[in-house]
C-alpha cells in the first residue's frame, strides 16, 4: 500500500540524491544534449546516404533526350510574350504549346479572399498530361514549374518552363510509362500550387472562404512524387536540391538522393543549402563546414515555410523536392540544358519504376552534406537530453512539495490499538485551474485577434494591414509585459509551485510533440527556453537580486519580443553594410511583413507556428511569468 500513497517507497536513496542534486543534473543533461547534437555533423557520428529502394534503379537506363536547342526556342518565344505582357502569365501562349504537342491540356482557375480586407484575388494555373501508355492511369508524377512575371522581385523561371516545354515534348514522343506525367505551370508562387492540389484531392487545407481552389477539369493518377523546377539561367553552374516542407515535413530520403545522385553522374555540381560537398583534412574544420551546412537547415525547417512549391506536396503523402539552378558566377564551370535534361530524365524514369510508394528510407532526418545524413535515431536522444531536465524539475518539485504539504498536514491520532497518520491535500484547485484558463483563453484571443487589430488600424488610425497588426502585438506584448513587472501577485507558496509544476510538463510535453514534426523547431526553442525555466521557482525573500536578472531574460524569452529579436538579427547578417538607421527601418520593415506572413500562411496553407506561439507558448509564458513575480507567503496546504 505505500506505493500507492508515496512515490518514494523503497527509492529513498536516490530520492534524495535527486532533491539535493536536481537543478545540477537538469543542467548536466541540457548541455550533454546540446554537446551531443552539435558533434553530429562529424562523420564518425552521422552515415553515408544509400538507396533503399531498389526499384528506382537509378542511373541504369540510357538516356535519350537532348533538350538544349528546343528549350533555346521555346525560352524565346516565352520572354517575347513576357515582355507583351509584363505583369500576367501568358496562359494562351502556354496552353497552345501544351495543346501543339497533343497532351491532355487544362486551366484551373482559384480564387484568393484576402483575410483581412474585402479584396480578391484570381489565379490560373495551366497544366498538361502525358497519359500512361503502358498502365491504366492510376498512379502519376508531376513535374512543376512557379510562373513569374517580368516585374517580379524573384528570380525569373522562364528558363525552367523552357525546359519543362521541351522535356513535354520528349515524353509525349515515347511509349515505356507505366504512370501519367503532369506538368504543371502554377501562378503566385505557392498560392497556386496550394489552390491545385487542393482542388486535384478535394480538400480545404486552410481556413474556409479563404482559398477557393475551385474545380479541375482533368485528373491523371495518384500522384506518387513530384520534382519543382527552379532554373534561373539557361546555361547555370550548380543545382541546389531543397527538401524542406510546411511545417517541416520532408521528403523521403531515397528522393533526395536520387536527385544528387542524377545530378553528379551528369557532371553538374549539386549543392545542399546552396554549400558543396568539401573534404577538409582537419577535423574542426569539416566538423565547422558540415554544423554550419545542418545549422542552415535546422533555420530553415524551424520556420515551418517551404523553400519551395514542393513542400506543399508532403501533407498529401507525395514525396517531392525543388531543383534550383544558379547562373554561373566567377570562375565555375556551367553546363546547357542537354546535361540538365538528362538528369530531369533520369529522375523521371526512375520515379517510372517504382512499383509502390516510398516508404523504406527515412522520412525524418538532418543533412549536413549532399551524401551523409543524420537519421532520427541519432539525434532523437539529444532532443530528449535537453528537454529532459523539464520533466526531472517537475518531478523534483512535486517530491518537495510533498514534503512540505506532508510535514505541515500529518496528524497522529491514537486509538485503542493503533496509530494513524492522516495526509490532506488541499490545494486551491479552483484557483489554479482558473489561472490555466484564463492564460489560455487569453492566447487563443490574441491567436484569433487578428482580424480585429486590422479592422481597428484601418477604420480608427487609417494604418496598413501590416501596421494594424503589427502595432496590435505590440500592444498585447506591452500589457503581459506590464503586468508581469507591475501587478505582482501574492498566493499560497504550494499553489505556486503546482503552477510551476504543471506547466513545466505543459512546455516539456509540447516540446515532445512539436519534436516528433519539426525536430529544428523543437530545437531551437528547447535551446532558448529550457535554461531559464530551470532556473525558476517560487520566490522567497532571498532572491531578490537574482529576480531581477532573470526577470531580465523571461521578458527577452516573451515569445514575440524574441520573435522580433530573430528577425533583427537576420536583417542585421544580410544587410551589415549598411548604416544603424536604415537597418533599423529595415529590421522593423521585415518584422511587420514576418507577422503579416505567418498569420496568412497559417490561414491559406495551414502553417502551424503562428498558432502554437500564440495559444502554447504565450500562455505558458503568462504562467511562468506568474511565478516568477508571486510574492508568496509561508502558508502551506493543511
Amino acid at each position: 500500500m505505500g506505493l500507492l500513497t508515496d512515490p518514494r517507497a523503497g527509492n529513498v536513496k536516490m530520492f534524495k540524491f535527486l532533491l539535493k542534486w536536481e537543478l545540477l543534473l537538469c543542467f548536466i543533461l541540457y548541455i550533454c544534449g546540446i554537446v551531443y547534437l552539435a558533434l553530429l555533423p562529424l562523420p564518425m557520428f552521422n552515415d553515408a546516404t544509400y538507396f533503399s529502394e531498389n526499384a528506382l534503379l537509378p542511373g541504369l537506363v540510357t538516356k535519350e533526350s537532348y533538350l538544349d536547342n528546343s528549350a533555346k526556342q521555346y525560352h524565346r518565344d516565352l520572354i517575347n510574350e513576357m515582355q507583351r505582357f509584363p505583369d500576367t502569365m501568358p496562359h494562351a501562349w502556354l496552353s497552345a504549346k501544351m495543346n501543339h504537342m497533343n497532351l491532355d491540356v487544362f486551366i484551373h482557375n482559384f480564387t484568393l479572399n484576402y483575410p483581412f480586407k474585402k479584396h480578391k484575388f484570381v489565379g490560373q494555373n495551366v497544366y498538361g498530361i502525358v497519359r500512361a501508355s503502358r498502365a491504366a492511369s492510376t498512379e502519376a508524377i508531376v513535374v512543376s514549374v512557379p510562373f513569374r512575371p517580368l516585374s517580379s522581385v524573384h528570380p525569373t523561371t522562364a528558363p525552367s518552363i523552357a525546359l519543362l516545354l521541351a522535356f513535354a515534348k520528349f515524353c509525349r514522343q515515347k511509349k515505356y510509362w507505366a504512370k501519367d506525367i503532369i506538368f504543371l505551370i502554377t501562378e503566385h508562387e505557392q498560392l497556386g500550387m496550394q489552390a491545385w492540389l487542393d482542388a486535384y484531392h478535394g480538400v480545404i487545407s486552410g481556413q474556409e472562404d479563404v482559398l477557393d481552389a475551385g474545380d479541375l477539369e482533368g485528373r491523371a493518377g495518384s500522384i506518387q512524387a513530384a520534382i519543382n523546377l527552379e532554373l534561373h539561367a539557361m546555361k547555370i553552374s550548380f543545382i541546389d536540391v531543397k527538401v524542406e516542407g510546411l511545417n517541416g515535413q520532408l521528403p523521403n530520403l531515397d528522393l533526395f538522393n536520387l536527385a544528387q545522385t542524377m545530378i553528379k553522374k551528369e557532371g553538374i555540381r549539386g549543392s545542399f543549402q546552396k554549400k558543396f560537398d568539401i573534404n577538409y583534412r582537419k577535423t574542426f574544420k569539416s566538423w565547422s563546414y558540415h554544423f554550419n551546412t545542418m545549422m542552415m537547415m535546422v533555420l530553415t525547417q524551424a520556420t515551418g515555410i517551404p523553400t519551395g512549391n514542393h513542400g506543399l506536396f508532403h501533407r498529401y503523402g507525395i514525396e517531392a523536392i525543388t531543383l534550383e539552378g544558379f547562373e554561373k558566377t566567377g570562375n565555375n564551370g556551367e553546363v546547357n540544358f542537354d546535361r540538365v535534361g538528362r538528369t530531369i530524365e533520369s529522375i523521371v524514369r526512375s520515379l517510372n519504376n517504382l512499383l509502390e510508394r516510398f516508404h523504406q528510407s527515412f522520412f525524418f532526418y538532418l543533412l549536413p552534406s549532399t551524401d551523409r545524413y543524420i537519421s532520427i535515431g541519432l539525434y532523437m536522444p539529444g532532443l530528449v537530453l535537453v528537454i529532459g531536465g523539464l520533466f526531472i524539475k517537475a518531478f523534483s518539485s512535486w517530491l518537495k512539495l510533498q514534503d512540505t504539504t506532508t510535514t505541515t498536514t500529518t496528524e497522529t491520532t491514537k486509538d485503542k490499538d493503533k496509530n494513524t497518520t492522516k495526509v490532506i491535500y488541499n490545494f486551491d484547485i479552483g484557483g489554479i485551474a482558473s489561472e490555466f484558463l484564463w492564460a489560455h483563453i487569453f492566447g487563443v484571443g490574441v491567436m484569433s485577434a487578428p482580424k480585429l487589430f486590422t479592422i481597428i488600424g484601418s477604420e480608427y488610425f487609417k494604418l496598413q494591414t501590416e501596421d494594424s497588426i503589427y502595432y496590435g502585438f505590440l500592444s498585447t506584448t506591452l500589457l503581459t509585459i506590464i503586468w508581469f513587472i507591475y501587478y505582482p501577485r501574492s498566493s499560497r507558496r504550494d499553489n505556486v509551485a503546482l503552477v510551476n509544476i504543471i506547466t513545466l510538463v505543459e512546455l516539456a510535453t509540447t516540446l515532445v510533440c512539436i519534436a516528433i514534426l519539426n525536430s529544428s523547431l523543437a530545437l531551437l526553442a528547447g535551446a532558448a527556453y529550457v535554461p531559464i525555466v530551470l532556473l525558476i521557482k517560487p520566490r522567497d525573500e532571498k532572491s531578490t537580486k537574482s529576480r531581477k536578472l532573470l526577470s531580465l531574460f523571461w521578458i527577452i524569452l516573451h515569445p514575440f519580443v524574441l520573435s522580433s529579436i530573430v528577425i533583427m538579427t537576420y536583417t542585421y547578417v544580410n544587410f551589415s553594410e549598411e548604416n544603424i538607421t536604415t537597418l533599423a527601418m529595415r529590421g522593423l520593415d521585415a518584422t511587420k511583413k514576418s507577422f503579416v506572413f505567418s498569420i496568412i500562411d497559417s490561414m491559406i496553407y495551414g502553417n502551424w507556428l503562428f498558432n502554437v506561439t500564440t495559444a502554447v507558448l504565450l500562455p505558458i509564458w503568462i504562467l511562468l511569468s506568474n511565478v516568477i513575480t508571486n510574492n508568496t507567503n509561508n502558508m502551506t496546504c493543511h
